[in-house]
């Protein structure tokens, strides 16, 4: 048996989840799946019109427009929710931008955007958000990173090491909070079929819909696992790479790059 290293959510009625890049993608199909689990949803991203159209007619839902990248931003929408007594059990990164790159096709305003989307913008939250947290000695955050953080795939070189990044960080948020009574979530996706991905011009192996993707996240959340990673059938290869020593990985992600 797994020793189970966060605590398991069997039941998400009488919980509060704020979702960052609630939208559109991984984002808004979660918020769905948690509003139908009977959870009160937070959602929140720049666009507001789809988040209003998602939360219509549903009362556990609340929208807070957010820009991730603006710290007052998040100070700001922390004290309303702080106003109105809405603070939330576990607050979901999922907010991410992407374009298929290669290392001769970097652009300084594009890599500063990616960049200030996919990982600046956890860390403003997590500057926000957790000091209430520790406080209170419960609650938790998911990061969604994606396996193109387990190694260099080529055609990803701005978005894959912002994602290995956000995997380290995971590791580290949990050292660190798990003794003050605080659980962090991995989530490491692979291809999901979003406007995101719709960049690709290449066949994405075990392409999963969003609401497949969330459903996947919302099992790994009720078992109480650190990292959720899927479609298996996909993850597993990469996660053998990963292991491979670099004399034998480095040729065969030269031959991805082909």
């Amino acid at each position: 048996m797994k020793l189970r290293l966060n605590p398991a959510i069997p039941d998400w009625r009488a919980r509060r989840v704020w979702v960052i890049g609630a939208s559109s993608g991984i984002g808004a199909a979660l918020a769905a799946e948690l509003l139908d689990a009977g959870a009160e949803v937070i959602l929140s991203a720049r666009r507001a019109a789809p988040m209003h159209a998602l939360a219509d007619g549903r009362p556990g839902a609340r929208v807070e427009t957010l820009d991730v990248t603006d710290p007052t931003s998040w100070r700001s929408a922390w004290a309303r929710l702080e106003d109105a007594a809405a603070l939330p059990d576990l607050v979901v990164f999922c907010a991410a931008d992407y374009r298929p790159q290669t290392s001769l096709d970097l652009h300084a305003e594009e890599t500063r955007r990616l960049l200030d989307t996919n990982l600046l913008g956890v860390y403003l939250g997590l500057e926000v958000v957790l000091p209430t947290m520790a406080r209170q000695g419960r609650g938790g955050v998911a990061l969604i990173a994606s396996v193109a953080g387990y190694v260099g795939l080529p055609g990803a070189v701005v978005y894959g090491p912002g994602k290995a990044a956000l995997i380290n960080l995971a590791e580290i948020l949990y050292a660190e909070l798990k003794p003050l009574g605080l659980a962090v979530y991995l989530v490491n996706p692979g291809f999901v079929a979003t406007p995101l991905t719709a960049k690709n011009d290449f066949a994405m192996p075990g392409l999963l819909s969003p609401r497949a993707a969330a459903g996947n996240i919302m099992r790994g959340l009720a078992r109480g696992r650190f990292e959720i990673h899927f479609p298996w059938r996909f993850t597993l290869w990469l996660k053998l790479l990963q292991l491979l020593p670099y004399w034998l990985r480095l040729p065969l992600l030269t031959r991805l790059a082909r």
